[in-house]
């Protein structure tokens, strides 16, 4: 990848980042009224309901607090970012000091989900704003958090298959919730967090006979034979190939994680690739059978945000050529069928043939998330590989 192509990226990452995502979502999505942040958003940014999920108000701040830290300082950005922290210490956890799933406007519970996500987008909230107020307190409290999701996630008990499976997801999250508080807390025992949900990824989910990551396993690793143990989501897979490239990249360019995160990218790509109309499939069947869910085969922005990263990150970690043809192939399809060049930001949901699927930019799964993160970070990487 030749340096003229890395420049003009580097500036559409930043440019977009700066004049399009981040004024489409910010003061837009900030609730003055009642505080935390409103995603559900139309084309132009027109408020289409004002439930607030409780996972964007954690990575909402995330992203605030992280770009303040990595990209500009900008004051407004910490301005909302605290409104929605004291949001969250208000209304988002309940008396079980777990998180709610959603809640109306005003903050009284709607959804509760038997699952750790929404709480670690509270973490990694909660984590990025501490370091961006250098709030020791703010930060212990999250580490705190994590400790006491760690310690409940270990007492899950793997015996039967289809009441409790082993999960992708569960180790995937583990790793990034445990980088992001590492930026802040460098407890040694994060890197043990981290390492430990990195075998169990590699144990019991990655599937060399399949050459797929599967999404549920059961307690051996062995594969449960239906529609959901069958199961391959590309962008998870993808998703966990840059997070165990990135901790290689921390860790002085580690070979062992380099070649397991470009193993299930060597996976993973020819997988999920649509070769008819371009761009990652969003289910793929780790047997070739076909998938029972509508959107198999629809065409969804955070698989192409995560896979961009993986891609790039991979060339940088391996310089091999077939990274960065990967690599520019995924950026100049996303790029040509989800950015709207009307009112900025991504569309989220396309056809299979590239259509648009619906207009709107924001719902309970899409917000100010992995858009400005994929920007943020390749923007960085690039800059850096550079020598800029």
């Amino acid at each position: 990848m030749d340096k003229s192509t890395l420049e003009q990226h580097l500036k559409t990452y930043r440019d977009e980042l700066l004049n399009e995502t981040m004024p489409f979502w910010f003061p837009r999505s900030v609730d003055r009224e009642c505080g935390g942040f409103i995603n559900s958003l139309g084309r132009d940014g027109t408020i289409l309901q004002k439930i607030k999920y409780v996972w964007f108000q954690g990575r909402s701040v995330w992203t605030l607090c992280h770009l303040h830290q990595t990209v500009e300082n900008n004051g407004q950005w910490l301005q909302y970012a605290k409104t929605g922290m004291d949001f969250i210490d208000k209304y988002c956890i309940d008396e079980n000091q777990s998180a709610f799933f959603s809640l109306t406007q005003d903050g009284r519970p709607l959804q509760k989900m038997e699952n750790i996500y929404s709480d670690m987008y509270l973490i990694i909230g909660k984590a990025a704003y501490a370091a961006a107020l250098e709030d020791s307190a703010a930060g212990e409290q999250a580490l705190e958090y994590f400790q006491r999701m760690v310690r409940e996630i270990k007492k899950t008990a793997y015996t039967t298959t289809e009441v409790n499976p082993r999960t992708l997801a569960v180790p995937m999250i583990l790793i990034v919730t445990a980088q992001e508080l590492r930026k802040t807390c460098p407890a040694p025992w994060l890197a043990e967090v981290i390492d430990d949900a990195v075998d169990d990824i590699e144990r019991y989910c990655m599937k060399a006979e399949y050459s797929c990551v599967l999404e549920m396993t059961g307690p051996a690793g062995e594969l449960i034979d239906t529609f959901n143990g069958r199961t391959v989501c590309p962008g998870h897979s993808l998703e966990t190939a840059w997070f165990i490239l990135e901790e290689a990249r921390l860790r002085n360019n580690d070979p062992r994680l380099i070649r397991l995160g470009t193993t299930i990218l060597d996976w993973t790509f020819p997988l999920a690739w649509d070769d008819q109309y371009g761009g990652l499939f969003q289910l793929r069947d780790c047997l070739g059978l076909p998938c029972p869910e509508f959107h198999h085969d629809m065409k969804m922005w955070w698989t192409h945000t995560e896979a961009i990263i993986a891609t790039l990150l991979a060339w940088m970690l391996t310089s091999e050529p077939r990274y960065a043809q990967w690599y520019q192939q995924l950026h100049r399809w996303a790029y040509s069928h989800f950015h709207d060049p009307l009112h900025g930001e991504w569309f989220g949901y396309l056809h299979r043939d590239g259509t648009i699927s619906t207009e709107l930019k924001g719902n309970a799964w899409k917000g100010p998330f992995h858009l400005p993160r994929m920007q943020s970070y390749c923007w960085q990487r690039i800059r850096e590989f550079l020598g800029q």
